[in-house]
Order: C-alpha cells, then structure tokens, then sequence
C-alpha cells in the first residue's frame, strides 16, 4: 500500500526550512517566526515528526576539526548487477563508518560512495584492505575533492510551497 504524503501548508513548510537550519530552535521562537502561537507549533512539530518527515535531529560537525581532512568521492562497478551482488555490497559498506553516503548509480559506475578519512595511507587501506575484498567488485576510482564549494543538509521546499495550503 502507498505511503500517504502529509499535507504540508506554508507554516510546516516554514517551520521545516527553519529547523533545517537550527533544529535546537525553540518552539517559542519557531512559533514567533511562523505566526502561530506555541502550542500549534508544538503540534505541527511533533506531526512532522511522527510523519516522518522529521527524520530525526543531529549534530553536524566540522570534518577538520576532528582532523578529517580527505574529502573522496568513489565510483565502484560490479561484475554483475544482480540481486544478491548488489545485497553483499550493500552489506558490506554499511559497515564502514568512513564511508559516509553511498547511492546505487545509473551511468558508467554502479555505485557512488562519500569518504571521509584522515590522509591517504587510511584512504589507501580502505580501498586495498577492504573495498577490492568485496566480492562481485570490478572497478574502483577515486576522485578527491579539493576544496568544498558547497555544503547543506537543507532539502529545498519551494517545489512544495507553490502547492502548499494557505
């Protein structure tokens, strides 16, 4: 059965892009900001959540100053793109905390993974001691990024506000 989408008016769209900016923001300052009164918000709050459109609230920290300086991007390819090759890999990145997004791809490589590691000799081991031991791996490449240009957790609600209830 299909999951239901919630309906999101402006004041939930409002209250999401200022969460997404400072979820430690009290209810009486997003209720403030959104001209609801706290209780309202509370509610909207807690059915965002209870939704799931609220996922869940973290910390975001600095990748430097946890001397994480090597920011890699990789694309690996498969041997095969079945079921279960797709099933041990998946498995198997999951258990990398430095690898920290991974998407199955369409395109010229089968999966593109985020990494995360403090110099090369760690990115070097990753890729020797455990990404070529997966079975079903065909091709890695790597691609380290220079300099970040860019960098949100923000997902974009103005697709939504156009057809949100006013």
């Amino acid at each position: 059965m299909p999951v239901s989408k919630p309906l999101l008016d402006a004041a939930s769209l409002r209250i999401l892009d200022l969460l997404q900016q400072n979820a430690e923001m009290s209810i009486s300052d997003l209720a403030e900001a959104t001209g609801l009164s706290a209780s309202p918000c509370w509610r909207r709050v807690n059915d965002l959540k209870e939704s799931g459109v609220i996922k869940g609230t973290v910390a975001l920290v600095d990748a430097p100053s946890l001397g994480l300086a090597v920011n890699v991007f990789v694309q690996v390819s498969l041997k095969q793109q079945d079921r279960q090759s797709l099933d041990v890999f998946n498995a198997a990145i999951r258990t990398k905390p430095e690898i920290v997004e991974c998407y199955l791809m369409t395109g010229e490589a089968d999966y593109m993974l985020r990494v995360v590691v403090e110099d090369l000799t760690k990115f070097q081991a990753l890729v020797v001691d455990f990404l070529t031991l997966i079975p079903g791996v065909a091709n890695i490449r790597s691609s380290f990024a220079l300099s970040q240009i860019k960098y949100t957790t923000a997902l974009p609600t103005g697709h939504i506000k156009g057809k949100a209830a006013q």
